[in-house]
C-alpha cells in the first residue's frame, strides 16, 4: 500500500481483483470529509465512485477490462420488455429519502448477498451495523438517498444513489430474490431512468460495465450509454463517447 496523502488520498496496490481470479487490482482511493457537488460530478466524470466517504478509481496496470458507463437519459426509449417490468411493478410502494438503517435494511441486505453467494460464489460475511453506516448511510454528500421498494407493508429492495442536478449515481442496489418475479434489480434502474428523464438530468452513471461478466455484464441492457475512454487525472479532460456494439 502506497500512501500519496496520509489519511487523504492512497493507493492499494495488487489487491485481489474482485471479478476475475487471475488478475490483480490496483485502486486508488481518496477519503473525503467533505464534497461538494461541482467535485463530485467532476470525480464521477472521472470514473470514480463512492461508498461513504470513501471514493476510489482503479488504476490496474495492463488491465482496462472495467469500464465506466454511463445512460444516456435524453435518448432512451424503453424496450417492450421494459415496459412490462415497469407495469407488473405498478402497485409496489416507493419511497425516497436520505440513506438510514434499521433491522428491515441488515435482515434485507444479508439475504440479498447470502443468496448471490450460493447462486455466483460471491464472498458472504454477515454485515454489521457500524459496516452498513459506514458504506451506506454516512457519507459528504447532501444528494445522497436511498430509494425503498415496499411491497405489501414488506421491504424487498434498497437502492442506493446520489441524485445531482446534472447526474445520478447509482451506488448499490439489493432486494429480496423471493420476489424475482417483479425484477426488483432491473425496475430499480428503469424507475431511476424515469425519475432522470422528469427532473431533466443527462445521465445515470452505472459504474463499471464489464462486458458478458456474469455480474457486470448485465448493464449493457441500457442502451444508449456512454463508455470513459481515458483514464486521466482529475485536472484533465475526460473522454466520453457513444457505445457502438461491434459485434452486432
Amino acid at each position: 500500500m502506497q500512501f500519496i496523502q496520509e489519511n487523504v488520498e492512497f493507493i492499494e496496490k495488487n489487491k485481489e481483483c474482485s471479478y476475475f481470479d487471475d488478475e490483480v487490482s490496483d485502486i486508488r482511493y481518496k477519503y473525503l470529509s467533505s464534497c461538494d457537488s461541482s467535485q463530485y460530478l467532476n470525480m464521477l466524470a472521472h470514473g470514480w465512485r463512492r461508498f461513504g466517504h470513501m471514493h476510489f478509481v482503479p488504476e490496474c496496470q495492463g488491465c482496462t477490462k472495467c469500464i465506466s458507463m454511463r445512460i444516456d437519459v435524453k435518448n432512451y426509449q424503453f424496450t417492450r420488455s421494459q415496459k412490462r417490468v415497469i407495469k407488473k411493478n405498478a402497485k409496489l410502494k416507493i419511497y425516497i429519502q436520505p440513506p438510514s438503517i434499521s433491522l428491515d435494511h441488515l435482515r434485507l441486505y444479508d439475504k440479498y448477498h447470502l443468496h448471490m453467494h450460493q447462486k455466483k460464489q460471491w464472498p458472504y460475511i454477515c454485515i454489521t451495523p457500524s459496516e452498513y453506516q459506514r458504506s451506506y448511510v454516512d457519507g459528504n454528500l447532501n444528494e445522497a438517498r436511498e430509494i425503498l421498494y415496499v411491497y405489501d407493508d414488506q421491504l424487498i429492495g434498497v437502492a442506493l444513489s446520489d441524485i445531482l442536478p446534472q447526474a445520478i449515481s447509482a451506488i448499490y442496489c439489493y432486494y429480496d430474490h423471493d420476489f424475482d418475479w417483479l425484477s426488483i434489480g432491473r425496475f430499480s434502474i428503469l424507475a431511476q431512468i424515469k425519475m432522470a428523464k422528469a427532473l431533466n438530468i443527462p445521465y445515470i452513471y452505472l459504474g463499471y460495465w464489464i462486458k458478458q461478466h456474469h455480474s457486470m455484464g448485465y448493464k449493457e441492457e441500457y442502451k444508449p450509454f456512454e463508455i470513459l475512454h481515458n483514464r486521466s487525472a482529475l485536472n484533465e479532460k475526460a473522454i466520453w463517447l457513444p457505445y457502438e456494439d461491434v459485434s452486432n
